[in-house]
């Protein structure tokens, strides 16, 4: 892990919003066998969870993301390093968790490209 990264993802980590903490719940009992990790430090950023196994990001995204160009460059340019992105609304995981829920699982069974 970057020595630069360590700290910011320590802090996410411990201030994770009430949406991050819903999708962790989901993740965190290895749904069909994938263990993810969150607030993991990926290619240069801090993704909020991210499975190494299936190649899967999953992020919670706020307001602050409506429509923001760095989101589509770190989506471009982790997807370009073999990941698949999934981006949710935090209201959308709020309300809406079993639908999060059929999309996560289903990128789950789906292999990565090249795969």
């Amino acid at each position: 892990m970057p020595e630069k990264l360590t700290p910011l993802a320590r802090t996410l980590r411990r201030n994770m919003t009430d949406a991050e903490w819903k999708l962790w719940g989901m993740l965190r009992a290895r749904p069909l066998g994938f263990k993810f990790r969150r607030q993991q430090p990926v290619e240069g950023y801090i993704a909020d969870f991210a499975c190494f196994a299936a190649r899967l990001i999953v992020e919670a995204d706020g307001g602050q993301h409506n429509g923001d160009p760095a989101d589509i460059v770190r989506t471009q340019a982790l997807e370009a390093a073999g990941w698949r992105v999934l981006r949710f609304w935090n209201n959308e995981i709020l309300t809406n968790p079993e639908g999060v829920w059929t999309v996560i699982a289903e990128a789950l069974r789906t292999p990565p490209a090249g795969d």
